[in-house]
Order: C-alpha cells, then sequence, then structure tokens
C-alpha cells in the first residue's frame, strides 16, 4: 500500500504521471478555503512526498477558475472566548507548518496558478520552487487590512522573491498582484493564457524530470540555504505577532468590516 496514492484524501487529489506528481485542492463548495482539514492534508501530502526518491516534481494547483480563497474565516467568532495563549500558540503553527512542508520537499515543486491565490494560498505558493500564472491570476494578501500581521513565516520568502520594496507594498497594501505584476516582480516565473497554467506546469515538470536527479535536488537545496540563511531569525516569532494583532480592537474591526462589506475603521488599539 502506497500512504500517499491510496490515502483517502477528502480535499485533495494526488495522481501520478511517470515521476510526476500533481496535487489539485478540490474544497470546491468553499472556492478551496484553507481550514484545518485542508491544511493538515496538504501538509500531509508534503510530509510523504518530502524524501520520495521516485518522484523528480510536484505540481500544485487548485481549479480551472481559482487557486484559493485563502484561510478560511468563515465560521471565525472574532468576539468569543479563545482557548489558553499556549493552546493558541500550538494551533497557530498550522500555517507555517504547511509551509515548510511544502519548501522541504526535495523533488522540484512548481505552483499552477489560476484565478484568485488570496492570504495562506499565496503563502503557499511563495513555498513552491515556481510560480506559473493564467492570464488573469493574481495573489493578495489580506491580512494587514484585516488587523493581522502577514505570518505563516512567509515574508522572507516574499523578499527573497520581490526584494524588500515591493514586498513592503504586496504585504502592507492588501492590494492584487496581477499576472504580469507578478511577472515582473519576480513572484512568477511564467505568464501563459488563462487556461494553461497547468499545461505550463507540466511542461515545466517534464524539463525537471529530463535532468540528472541528483543535481536537481542539489542545487534546489544549495539555493534555498543561501536564501533561507536568515529567514527564521527573521520570522520565528511572527506566530507571537499575530497572536498579539488579533487581540486587538482593530482585528476585531477589520473582520467585522470585511463582512459587512465597508472600510475599517482603526484606532491602533
Amino acid at each position: 500500500m502506497d500512504a500517499l496514492f491510496d490515502h483517502p484524501w477528502r480535499y485533495i487529489r494526488v495522481s501520478l504521471s511517470g515521476d510526476i506528481v500533481e496535487v489539485a485542492m478540490v474544497r470546491t463548495d468553499a472556492r478551496n478555503a484553507l481550514n484545518p482539514a485542508l491544511m493538515e492534508e496538504l501538509t500531509e501530502a508534503a510530509r510523504l512526498l518530502r524524501l520520495r526518491t521516485d518522484v523528480r516534481a510536484v505540481i500544485l494547483t487548485g481549479t480551472d477558475s481559482y487557486f484559493s480563497a485563502g484561510a478560511d474565516l468563515s465560521n471565525r467568532d472574532v468576539d468569543g472566548a479563545r482557548p489558553g495563549l499556549l493552546d493558541n500558540r500550538r494551533a497557530v503553527m498550522a500555517g507555517p507548518d504547511l509551509c515548510r512542508a511544502w519548501e522541504e520537499i526535495e523533488a522540484v515543486t512548481i505552483a499552477a496558478i489560476e484565478g484568485y491565490c488570496i492570504g495562506g494560498g499565496a503563502a503557499l505558493v511563495v513555498a513552491c520552487d515556481f510560480r506559473i500564472v493564467g492570464e488573469g491570476a493574481y495573489l493578495r494578501l489580506p491580512e494587514v487590512p484585516l488587523g493581522m500581521n502577514m505570518s505563516w513565516r512567509s515574508i522572507p520568502r516574499i523578499v527573497a522573491l520581490a526584494g524588500p520594496s515591493r514586498a513592503k507594498q504586496f504585504v502592507m497594501f492588501g492590494e492584487p498582484i496581477d499576472a504580469r505584476k507578478c511577472l515582473d516582480w519576480g513572484m512568477a516565473d511564467e505568464l501563459v493564457a488563462q487556461g494553461d497554467a497547468l499545461k505550463a506546469a507540466r511542461t515545466w515538470a517534464a524539463k525537471v524530470a529530463a535532468l540528472p536527479p541528483i543535481p536537481i535536488r542539489m542545487t534546489k537545496e544549495s539555493v534555498n540555504a543561501v536564501v533561507a540563511a536568515t529567514a527564521h531569525a527573521s520570522s520565528f516569532m511572527d506566530r507571537d505577532q499575530y497572536l498579539l494583532a488579533t487581540s486587538s480592537e482593530d482585528f476585531r474591526e477589520g473582520v467585522r468590516a470585511f463582512r459587512e462589506k465597508r472600510p475599517g475603521k482603526f484606532k491602533g488599539v
């Protein structure tokens, strides 16, 4: 029995073509919003893929219309009772654990992105090696306008791709970065016609799979080691920053404003 391919996944679909694996999110009733169950499945799949020597490339994708709507806020009670701090600190490691699991896959990872890729979805794709975007796709981080910090240890990855000024724009303003800008900023590696992102990702995967696997993995590990040399030192506190930010009145106001489709009124408290 193969734990990866025989697992009864609920929210993802895992398939194999030769030595290329495709992982597709299929929580379509919620636009692939990252609820705990979907995050757990994506993390577990990545951990099962991490050291497989029979896999040369892994493609991560959503649907033909969207990648992911980001973290699932639909059932979040921003005014209700909260667990203790220790339990909260452990719970909010789910996002960082997810991104780290995908970053640690030894095979080359390629995200195929159509439509919107928001919040946690954007954090996940910047943890992959390459990103292919279809025309009309965009990345957006709504966290700061909602009263949160950008966590999931994503900021070092974003800075490595886009540089400090553009990383600040992307994270601070919460505005969509369209496909063309993603390419121009270094946050995407190829821009293709709408609907062709998965096809192009398969071409990239086939190119990787045709190369000698040992130096490919060595190169990935070396480049990632250079880029991430100070990443932990600069981001290990972001879950505690998240817990602080989400304890504020500004956070509660941000989520209420989002649900009521109005501008937030923030006071710094």
